[in-house]
């Protein structure tokens, strides 16, 4: 099936769905899906700010395929136009053709050779850390008990990842003369890098946690903005960092123990700005229940087992409602987010035949 699959996806990636901006609206991509899935009932939903969701179903499956069809924005080291693919000896290169448009020509292709029952959620925002079409798609009463969610996994299932949690943090100081005795406790930024020093140790002390093949905290401090000039006090500061906890961490502690790391006063905001669940999701005992029914569901379905990922994916928030979740989807996660970004054909055409196995039973 890879002709179809890479007719799917050259039509796929010349569509614009960068996200940012989210621009990206219900007509375009969505009509030529809908035009490719004949016999399946189709439910368009526009959640706003570039968020648009596509629920195909065909007959009355148990289990959903989601893919998120926005892509992260192009840069000016792309060597040709990004929304033209491709096609070499053994890859195709485009824009989403990794991460994760790539699965979606592969579901494309497969629906169209098969007559079983089928449910496919198509998505436009998770690039965006505002999850609102899966959100959106929870929030209502469904059938589905399983969700395979398309990430590039190397056409393996993966059952575990860390979760994310992304803040901001503003820091107060007082404004004055460098030359101040003060000046050591009073800049707003040396706040910041005593916060950040804390925050490194906080960061190497868990370092002998486990869970599922992964271990530690994985920290990144992302922006630091703050001050006037050399010679006058820093006012105040921000900082934006995130965290990935793994599974058997709680994410309420983490923030509680960040948010204390200097002297009272020092902090004068501290906001979480996106939040999501480690997969499985649940407390210790809850993820562990989840993981071995995910790897028994993986095995079931003939699906080789992958090693735990670092990277978060909306698979969690389907765990997090209950369903047993798996991430499986062709190309290498080190492609995605890249100039030139390409996944390897002999990938597209596994998903593609794993699909249709899958949609045939």
């Amino acid at each position: 099936m890879l002709d179809q699959v890479l007719k799917h996806l050259e039509a796929l990636v010349s569509f614009d769905t960068r996200n940012p901006p989210r621009r990206i609206g219900t007509g375009g991509m969505f009509d030529y899906l809908r035009a490719q899935l004949p016999g399946f009932r189709i439910e368009l939903t526009d959640h706003g700010d570039g968020a648009v969701s596509l629920l195909a179903v065909r007959g009355n499956p148990t289990r959903l395929f989601n893919v998120h069809l926005d892509t992260v924005p192009s840069s000016p080291a792309w060597s040709a136009d990004p929304h033209r693919l491709r096609v070499t000896a053994d890859r195709a290169i485009g824009l989403g053709a990794c991460d994760i448009k790539g699965a979606a020509a592969g579901l494309l292709a497969a629906a169209a050779v098969t007559q079983g029952d089928a449910a496919f959620l198509f998505s436009t925002d998770e690039e965006a850390n505002d999850a609102r079409c899966i959100a959106g798609f929870l929030g209502t009463e469904h059938p589905f008990l399983e969700a395979i969610v398309a990430e590039p996994t190397g056409c393996e299932a993966v059952l575990a990842h860390r979760g994310i949690s992304s803040v901001r943090m503003r820091f107060r100081g007082a404004a004055g003369h460098a030359s101040g005795e003060n000046a050591m406790q009073a800049s707003a930024l040396h706040q910041v890098m005593r916060w950040g020093n804390a925050a490194l140790e906080l960061v190497a002390s868990q370092a002998h946690q486990r869970f599922g093949g992964m271990s530690g905290l994985r920290f990144n401090i992302g922006k630091v903005e703050g001050g006037i000039k050399a010679n006058m006090i820093a006012p105040s500061a921000e900082i934006r960092f995130g965290f990935r906890p793994l599974p058997s961490m709680s994410v309420d502690a983490l923030h509680e123990r960040f948010g204390t790391l200097v002297e009272a006063g020092a902090i004068e905001r501290y906001e979480e700005t996106f939040r999501g669940p480690s997969l499985p999701s649940g407390d210790i005992a809850e993820a562990e229940d989840r993981r071995l029914a995910a790897r028994d569901l993986a095995e079931g379905l003939g699906l080789p087992i992958g090693n735990a990922v670092d990277f978060w994916t909306e698979a969690s928030l389907f765990s997090a409602a209950g369903l047993t979740a798996i991430v499986y989807g062709p190309g290498d996660i080190a492609q995605a987010h890249t100039a030139d970004e390409w996944v390897a054909l002999d990938q597209l055409a596994a998903a593609a035949s794993t699909y249709q196995r899958l949609l045939e039973h």
